[in-house]
């Protein structure tokens, strides 16, 4: 049945069918990440939720739709948590979408009705930002951290990761956004095109600018890594059937001339220190391939309590000493937030029995001959200011040992090995994505792929020939100054609205006029 224009707006007019639409229109922008990838749409998603909200009858009711299109965002780049964490899943995105409600709020305020030249062109700066405020508030580890981030869609688009490189995965949210207003006022309010399309002109000449003269990294030499994935194990004894795996596949690199092998995330489940026979087995794998093996070791410390997630260096003489401790933790995943009131969720998903222990500090380590590495751990790649620090205290390779296999048959593998070409742009060093049961991938210092991905269905091992490079990138050396421009931008408008609030309360109310009255009025009954 074709609807007319009146029908969607009669509809749109009940509460119910506006906030379905809103939710559907706030997912939309989900079909730009991986797996189905496609980048250009992010260009256009959030065109049908701009033109929902600017539509809105009153500004509450723009916040409202704010909210449910953020939870429609926010449960469909996470949908493939539902299996693990069930309705909580639907919880989170919900307390999470309320972070758009002033988004909204902001969009009806500059788009609503016919908007003047200065709202548009206000508008392409001031919610852009206000996005930018949004995708910063939710980064933080304890609210899940920056999965989704909508810049991210662009991690397989050249020209989007040079742009990384100056303003990080931050600048590349705010472009895409203020490309979605224009289009939606060329969309929608015909009077307001002009200021629209020199918007888009002034975006485009910007990105060509960017282009031209940020610099490149400067490739000055190369290493041969070698990527350990086991695949699934399933059963009983899974940790030592892994091992096992992996001890086998790390063999078949004998004599292929590595510099490195890195496993997975949790490749190994016994602490080394009271496991010495895993150790004197590391340590002749090294001696056999000739390399230093960097394993994931997941378990209880024999030497301070707790369970840790460590990436452990391993030389021919057993564990150098070389370590690192996980330190931002997958909320639910690995601990459980406000454990004594949330500690229900491990009854209804899969939230961890028992917290991790946090590591407390980042560290750079020397392999071989002198190359030196910077670890992370699973979801740590998607925080762009590790990665950032990593650079910045002289690693040469970046590198990311992850699990995926709670989540096989979904999205989320291709979407977290997406993540690493985007920190490879972002501060002009290599990185390397090994997991357990795959996506795991490889990325040059400008965040192009180097070699084929080992997909979920693969056990193998992988040799890759990697192309180091020094120089320090914009984004390296400034950070998130895109953020903080966001931050200046919206003190603008937040500085005017409190300068009329206060003239307007100095002002006071006007003055009471008292009814004119003729002569057939009644004194006690005015009017009659």
């Amino acid at each position: 049945m074709k609807l007319s224009a009146a029908d969607w707006r009669r509809r749109l007019g009940s509460p119910w069918w506006r906030g379905a639409a809103a939710v559907l229109a706030g997912a939309l922008p989900m079909l730009s990440f991986p797996a189905p990838s496609l980048w250009w749409f992010a260009y256009v998603a959030l065109v049908p939720w701009i033109l929902l909200v600017r539509s809105a009858p009153t500004a509450r009711r723009a916040a409202y739709d704010g909210w449910l299109g953020g939870l429609g965002f926010m449960l469909a780049v996470h949908h493939w948590l539902l299996p693990s964490l069930h309705v909580f899943t639907v919880v989170i995105a919900a307390l999470l979408g309320a972070l758009w409600a002033p988004w909204g709020w902001l969009t009806r305020r500059f788009l609503a009705g016919v908007p003047s030249a200065g709202q548009v062109v206000a508008a392409l700066f001031v919610l852009p930002s206000a996005w930018l405020m949004v995708e910063l508030v939710r980064s933080w580890e304890g609210l899940g951290g920056p999965w989704g981030l909508l810049g991210s869609s662009q991690w397989d688009v050249e020209p989007a990761l040079r742009l990384a490189s100056v303003g990080g995965v931050w600048l590349l949210s705010f472009l895409l956004v203020a490309v979605n207003v224009a289009v939606a006022v060329l969309v929608a309010v015909r009077q307001s095109r002009v200021p629209a399309i020199a918007g888009l002109v002034a975006t485009a000449a910007a990105t060509s600018a960017a282009w031209v003269w940020s610099p490149r990294p400067d490739v000055d030499g190369r290493v041969r890594i070698a990527v350990v994935q086991p695949g699934v194990i399933d059963g009983v004894g899974g940790a030592e059937k892994r091992f096992v795996r992996e001890e086998a596949l790390t063999r078949q690199l004998a004599g292929q001339d590595v510099d490195l092998v890195v496993w997975g995330e949790s490749s190994v489940g016994f602490d080394l220190a009271d496991r010495p026979d895993l150790a004197n087995r590391l340590a002749a794998l090294s001696r056999q391939v000739d390399a230093d093996i960097l394993v994931n070791v997941d378990a209880r410390r024999s030497d301070r309590p707790g369970i840790y997630k460590s990436s452990v260096l391993v030389g021919p003489e057993g564990p150098t000493g070389d370590r690192y401790d996980k330190m931002r933790l997958v909320p639910f995943g690995e601990y459980v937030p406000a454990r004594s009131l949330l500690g229900w969720a491990t009854s209804v998903g899969k939230a961890a029995g028992e917290d991790r222990m946090r590591g407390t500090g980042q560290v750079v380590m020397n392999v071989g001959d002198g190359l030196r590495i910077g670890p992370m751990v699973c979801f740590e790649s998607a925080f762009p200011d590790m990665s950032r620090h990593l650079a910045r205290d002289g690693a040469e390779l970046l590198l990311a040992q992850s699990a995926t296999s709670s989540f096989q048959q979904s999205w989320a593998p291709e979407q977290h090995a997406s993540l690493a070409a985007l920190r490879a742009a972002e501060t002009g060093r290599p990185m390397v994505h090994a997991t357990l049961t795959g996506v795991s991938a490889v990325y040059g210092p400008s965040g192009e792929r180097v070699g084929s991905w080992l997909g979920t269905d693969a056990s193998a091992s992988e040799v890759y020939d990697v192309p180091l490079a020094h120089g320090v990138t914009p984004y390296a050396r400034f950070g998130e100054w895109p953020v903080y421009a966001a931050l200046l931008i919206l003190a603008v408008p937040g500085a005017t609205e409190g300068a009329r609030s206060l003239r307007v309360r100095r002002a006071g109310p006007s003055p009471r006029v008292p009814p004119a009255r003729t002569a057939h009025e009644s004194p006690a009954r005015p009017g009659r």
